[in-house]
């Protein structure tokens, strides 16, 4: 399920004004019900963020995998519910109806997930958790990038990593100077740890200055990586890979200028240009 957005793309030395077909992010709220002492109960479990489409087959595989079912006859019953909601106008609830309640123990299912989480939204257990804590947007206009240290900062990334050349399958963030100077750099095998590891290295460091830093993450650009960057007040976040919907959208919100498909001459530009010198 994908969306078309408007983007400025930069492509052999030039601007245009295009389209794209993103990836469309929405949250899922899975609810169980299930009879305990002969009384029907009904918790919500946990949210998870996916791409719309096939959400039974999610939520099956989710049970199995997490071991709150041990046989896929266990389900009675699943079924989305709720208004339907954005401006993709989808459900994003789904309860299913379990026959068995020897494996719920909700508390401590709750508990696991927050704790193995590797996202902020993935484990939180009601889509009323989703509302951001922030308020305030970013700075319309800083920092302001050249188009060649945009271009420069995934390989400046790469080149420092220690891990990435030994093994090829770990993520990096690294904080810049709007000059295009690495300021930290972390790596992880999730990009939401590596993301939060050199955050919390900054913040440690007291190098945090969101006038003119940015910062740079490989992989794909999601809603969790968007929330976690705009808490630093840092307003320009440019990824390898694409964003999703819902990240563009919170970019959006809060004036961050969202960079992504990044390669050596050419990139979008996806939210906010005033932060890019197109000149």
């Amino acid at each position: 399920m994908n969306f078309k957005y408007k983007v400025l793309k930069f492509k052999k030395n030039k601007f245009e004004n295009t389209n794209d077909l993103i990836s469309i992010e929405e949250p899922l709220e899975i609810s169980l019900r299930y009879k305990d002492q002969n009384e029907w109960l009904n918790n919500s479990l946990i949210i998870t963020m996916r791409t719309p489409g096939h959400d039974e087959d999610l939520v099956r595989g989710f049970l199995y995998n997490e071991q709150i079912i041990q046989n896929i006859n266990e389900i009675d019953n699943i079924e989305s519910f709720g208004d339907k909601v954005g401006k993709y106008d989808i459900q994003n609830k789904i309860v299913v109806t379990l026959n068995n309640s020897k494996n719920i123990n909700i508390a401590k299912i709750k508990r696991d997930f927050m704790t193995n989480s590797s996202c902020g939204v993935c484990g939180k257990s009601s889509l009323d958790a989703l509302e951001i804590t922030k308020k305030e947007k970013t700075l319309n206009s800083d920092p302001k990038l050249t188009k060649e240290i945009i271009i420069q900062s995934p390989t400046i990334l790469r080149n420092n990593q220690s891990e990435f050349s030994k093994t090829g399958g770990i993520h990096a963030s690294g904080l810049f100077s709007s000059d295009g100077k690495l300021i930290s750099l972390r790596e992880d095998v999730g990009r939401h740890n590596a993301l939060d590891k050199m955050i919390g290295s900054a913040l440690g460091k007291n190098q945090i200055e969101h006038k003119n830093q940015f910062i740079t993450c490989s992989g794909r650009l999601n809603f969790e990586l968007v929330q976690k960057v705009l808490m630093t007040n840092i307003g320009l976040m440019i990824g390898v890979g694409a964003p999703t919907s819902l990240a563009i959208d919170l970019a959006n919100r809060f004036d961050m200028t969202l960079i992504g498909f990044v390669k050596e001459d050419s990139f979008n530009i996806y939210t906010n240009n005033q932060k890019v010198i197109v000149n």
